[in-house]
Order: C-alpha cells, then sequence, then structure tokens
C-alpha cells in the first residue's frame, strides 16, 4: 500500500492534531518562538471552538510530556473526579442501577481547563493571552462548520430546542440549523475565555501569576459560579428519560488541580514507552507490548493472519486486566508494578494459542483476585424515539446507520530543540450534557464509565476520578526523544496507536507510512461508555484485510466483521530523526480532518 502523502520533515517545529486549524494555530505559536507545549495548549483550545462534538472546556485531557534534555517522561493528568455528593447511595436511590451517560448527573468536575493551564505553566513558555489568541479569534470571528458537528446538532436540535434551552443558545444561531461548511461562531465561550484572560492580568504581571489567576477564575471564580447557577437552576433530561438535577458544587471546582506525575514505561526493543497512569487506560498499551517482545512479529509479516491473531490474543489479555485492575490510584492499590512483571507476563503470554479466546481472562498480579463486575443492562432496552436513542449512548458520536464512528481528538508536537508532547482532550461534547448558556460549554460526563457496586478499582465514589479512555503516548530511543502519538477512539485507542507504533518499530516503516496501513481491533471489552457494548469474539478490520488473512483469522475462531477502508481511528504523531535533528510529523488520512504541519 503506497503512502497517500510524504511523512513530513523540518528544522523548526512540527505539528500533527485532528484538525488543520487547530494544527496550523500551533505551527505559527511555534514561529513565533513558542515551544512544543506552548503549540499543543494552542491547539488543544482551538479544538475546544471548531470540534465541540467532541471536545470542550467541560471536558478533560490526558497529557504526556518530555521536557529536552532530560531522560524522563511526565504525565498531566486533567481527569477531574466525581462530586463529593456522588456516592453510590446517591444513585440507587434514584433507582438506577448505572451511572447514565448524559445529562447532569454524571458530569465530573471539569479537567480540562485545568489541565492545560498545568501544561502551560510547568512546560510552556508563553502568555495565556498568546496561547488562547487563536481560539478566540475563531470563536469570536466564526470558522468553517465540519459536517459532522453540523449533523450532530441537527440530530439534537429537538432536544436542544424542547429540553437544553443552553445548548440552543449556543449552537441553534437564531433557533436554525446551522450547514455544513457555514461560518459558526460561539460569542459566549469567546467571552469566557477573553474574561478569562481580563482577570489574569489584572491580578498580576507575571506570566505563572497569570497563568494562576486564570485557574482560580476558572475553579472559585466566574466559570464556578456560572456553572453552580445553572446547576441549581433545575433539573435536566438525561438518559434515563427522567429529569435529574447535578451533584456537583462549586466546592468540588475549588478543590480540584490537575496533577503532574512521572509517567509509567516499558521496553521495548530498545524503546522507551511511557504512557497516563492507571487511572487512565493507558497501562495497557505497556501490557501489549510486554506480552508481545516474547514473539516475533516482524517474522510473522505486517498484515498477516499470523501477526492479526497474536496482537489481538495479547490485547484481550492486557484489556481484561483493565477492567479488572485499572481505577483512580489515590482510591485503589492498582498492580500496576505486578501488572508489567517479567514472570506474570510470561505466564499471561503463554495463555496465547492458536484459537481466538471468546472470553475475558484477567490475571492475578502477586496472587491477588479481582473481579470484573456483571454488565448492567439497560433501563429501557428499546428507547421508544430517537432522540432518547442519542442520549442512551455516552458515546459523542449521532447515531447513524452512514455515520462513521470516531469520537476524540488528538494533539501532539514537537520543537527543534526536543521538546516532545502528546495530548488527547475530550468530553464535554455538545451531545454530553446541556450547555451552560453564559459560558458557551456543555460539561463533561465521563462518571459513566464507574461502576455502581462495592470494591472494584473502578466503583463510584466521592471525589474520585472515573478510569478514562483518554491515553496518548511519547516513545524514547535509547534516551532520545522519538516520537509522541495518540489517536481518537475512545476504548479502542491503545489498539490503533499499538498498530502505529509496531508498524514503525517492528515494519520499519516512516510515520505516515505507519498511519495507513489497515487497521483492526477486538471488541471483546466491555465499552467505558454507556451503554458499555461488548461483542466477544469479534475481530474488526478494515476491507483492505487481504482476503486470505479474513479466511484465515475466521479458521482461528475470530468472527470478522469488514469495515469501510481508512474507518478506523485517526492517529496523528509528531517526532525527531536523531542524529539529523529534523522535526517529522504524520496524519493518519481517515476522518479527513487530521493534519500535519512542518516547518
Amino acid at each position: 500500500m503506497l503512502p497517500s502523502k510524504p511523512e513530513l520533515t523540518g528544522t523548526v517545529g512540527a505539528v500533527a492534531s485532528t484538525h488543520w486549524l487547530a494544527s496550523a494555530a500551533g505551527m505559527r505559536i511555534l514561529a513565533n518562538g513558542g515551544n512544543a507545549f506552548d503549540a499543543a495548549v494552542a491547539a488543544g483550545f482551538v479544538l475546544q471552538v471548531i470540534e465541540p462534538h467532541f471536545n470542550g472546556p467541560g471536558g478533560d485531557v490526558s497529557i504526556v510530556a518530555h521536557r529536552a534534555g532530560r531522560d524522563d517522561v511526565q504525565a498531566v493528568c486533567g481527569q477531574g473526579p466525581m462530586p463529593r455528593a456522588a456516592d453510590i447511595d446517591a444513585f440507587t436511590g434514584l433507582g438506577l442501577d448505572a451511572i447514565p451517560g448524559s445529562g447532569l448527573l454524571p458530569a465530573c468536575v471539569p479537567g480540562a481547563f485545568g489541565g492545560w493551564m498545568r501544561l502551560l505553566a510547568e512546560f510552556g513558555t508563553m502568555r495565556l493571552a498568546d496561547v488562547l489568541a487563536p481560539a478566540i479569534g475563531y470563536a469570536e470571528g466564526g470558522f468553517p462548520l465540519l459536517p459532522e458537528t453540523a449533523l450532530a446538532i441537527e440530530v439534537l436540535a429537538p432536544l436542544f430546542r424542547e429540553e437544553w434551552h443552553g445548548s440552543g443558545q449556543t449552537y441553534l444561531p437564531g433557533g436554525r440549523v446551522p450547514a455544513a461548511g457555514s461560518r459558526f461562531r460561539n460569542p459566549a465561550l469567546a467571552a469566557t475565555y477573553q474574561r478569562l484572560i481580563k482577570e489574569a492580568e489584572a491580578a498580576a504581571g507575571d506570566r505563572e501569576a497569570q497563568i494562576r489567576a486564570a485557574h482560580d477564575a476558572f475553579y472559585q471564580g466566574f466559570v464556578a459560579e456560572e456553572i453552580t447557577g445553572f446547576l441549581a437552576s433545575g433539573p435536566m433530561l438525561d438518559a434515563t428519560g427522567r429529569r435529574h438535577r447535578g451533584l456537583l458544587t462549586g466546592d468540588d471546582l475549588a478543590g480540584w488541580e490537575a496533577t503532574v506525575e512521572t509517567a509509567p514505561h516499558h521496553g521495548y526493543r530498545g524503546y522507551q514507552v511511557y504512557k497516563p497512569g492507571p487511572w487512565s487506560q493507558g497501562p495497557v498499551f505497556l501490557q501489549q507490548l510486554a506480552l508481545l517482545e516474547g514473539f516475533d512479529l516482524a517474522a510473522m509479516g505486517q498484515g498477516s493472519a499470523d501477526c492479526l491473531h497474536t496482537v489481538v490474543e495479547c490485547t484481550k489479555l492486557a484489556m481484561a486486566d483493565r477492567e479488572a485492575w485499572y481505577g483512580d490510584p489515590a482510591f485503589s492499590d492498582v498492580p500496576l508494578a505486578g501488572l508489567l512483571d517479567e514472570e506474570y507476563t510470561r505466564r499471561r503470554r503463554a495463555l496465547v494459542g492458536d484459537r481466538a479466546e471468546p472470553t475475558l481472562r484477567p490475571g492475578e498480579p502477586g496472587g491477588r483476585s479481582s473481579f470484573i463486575p456483571a454488565l448492567t443492562a439497560p433501563d429501557d432496552a428499546e428507547p421508544d424515539t430517537d432522540l432518547m436513542s442519542q442520549l442512551r449512548n455516552g458515546l459523542p458520536t449521532v447515531l447513524r446507520a452512514t455515520t462513521a464512528k470516531g469520537d476524540t481528538c488528538t494533539v501532539t508536537a514537537v520543537d527543534r530543540h526536543g521538546n516532545m508532547v502528546a495530548a488527547t482532550p475530550s468530553g464535554g461534547w455538545l451531545k454530553s450534557s446541556p450547555a451552560v448558556p453564559g459560558l458557551g460549554f456543555p460539561l463533561g460526563t465521563r462518571g459513566q464509565s464507574m461502576y455502581l457496586v462495592d470494591g472494584h478499582p473502578n466503583s463510584l465514589a466521592p471525589g474520585k476520578r472515573p478510569r478514562t479512555t483518554l491515553s496518548p503516548t511519547v516513545v524514547l530511543r535509547d534516551g532520545h526523544p522519538f516520537v509522541a502519538f495518540g489517536t481518537p477512539g475512545g476504548d479502542r485507542q491503545d489498539q490503533w496507536t499499538l498498530q502505529f507504533f509496531l508498524n514503525v518499530a517492528d515494519f520499519g516503516l516512516d510515520l505516515q507510512s505507519a498511519t495507513e496501513t489497515t487497521a483492526f481491533h477486538t471488541d471483546q471489552v466491555p465499552a467505558s461508555f454507556t451503554p458499555h457494548a461488548h461483542r466477544p469474539g469479534v475481530l474488526v478490520a478494515e476491507e483492505t484485510c487481504a482476503p486470505e488473512v479474513v479466511a484465515e483469522l475466521e479458521r482461528r475462531g475470530h468472527e470478522v466483521e469488514l469495515v469501510p477502508a481508512y474507518s478506523l481511528g485517526r492517529v496523528c504523531a509528531a517526532g525527531l530523526t536523531g542524529e539529523d535533528g529534523f522535526v517529522r510529523a504524520a496524519a493518519g488520512p481517515r476522518g479527513r480532518h487530521a493534519y500535519a504541519v512542518c516547518e
């Protein structure tokens, strides 16, 4: 398969993201003297404006960052926790046996703004006004509306008109559905950004102090007040088909800050791979690599039945451990060292056989036992309206037979100094929750991923972070910066990005070519989003998969489902070439919106 475009190389910096305007905004920051972290922040805020169906200021973000000249990688957790009033009894007392996927009940503390501010303050060099300028320009002056955004607004328009009036004010200008490609503005969001800058600059002249003041204005000032007042205004329709009040309060926002920690890592054939911690699904990627290190993938051949079968079976084992063991480590003793232990991995690797395994088989690291809670069937198995079908599904995409599945955003950036960052922002999408009228954005609903049972690492508890799917990656090679990458895709992120990385590490492809091979994934693991769908034994592959490979996979017991070519994931990557000192970038062709820029 010939690549559709070349891997980009340059000397100043590179940005790759899921929208060309965000990539261009990040590149402008690099050209104006900012570093990779400044560029990522600017691009991230632009994505909040131009891809509101996938992310927003009320959502969350997971970031991994490598600073030039250092031998470590840091993870920034922009995943907000559940409210202090959110315990299991609060939901079961409402007659619920699962947290709904939309509305006010599953709303967490908005973590995206705090995560980006932490990255800018500790890793960046530019002022808040500089990195917010592109986003303000698009929110105030307008941008060409993506067809996917227009479709989502069209489908949800009855909800916005009849129930979620703040969303109607935000997304239905003049009461009408905006057309795809039309100039769309979000003046309320522009005003929110502008007021954050105004209050920050009034509070201090120092860059770091201004960023801190903006953080406080969001979590303790006017933004928190607007959110609190909105939540107190009355119950709102949600995925249950009923109206409920939210549990989030101003105290919840005031008591939270994004954290920075050393990112977990694992070696693979001379590479050091870094991921977010087990508050995300990130370590699944490390577990997959640990298992695959015992197989000669290069000898199997890229795209072969042997390769696909081996990768998928290792993924099932790693994801089963995710289901059993991952959760907020501030509340649970997540045995990450045991899950990556060499002897434990050897025993798990021995479970990979010639036939497809149809069941989830979590392990017992250190002899400990855990469990995977039983999946709860939705209260209403057959929603009586299309609108309720949309609300019941916790993913950001609207349910249309002709609509390709995808969600979330990705930003990656590098600069000539060797700084490198990957971020995956999501949540707070226009389908998740009613928009707060005075702010121009909805809240995130990541709480839907938690269990209403006791004793599991991802069980609901007050102030606890839901386990997020957001999972960017940074890779060093022999201690030097090599590549940062990510993709949208919910639970499938660490399957599609794994294939990208194996294409580079095992099969010698350049970054762009590595984004363009046949993508595949297993649907065996329950989705983190309502209604937590899973399909045991199903292996989904793009139709470019060779017929003989499909036949052999089916012979081995996989139920192969073919989907259109170039429809799985939107991998974006930025890195460095090593001795030449060039920067480089790539963006996969899927979805048509991801773009890489380089100078």
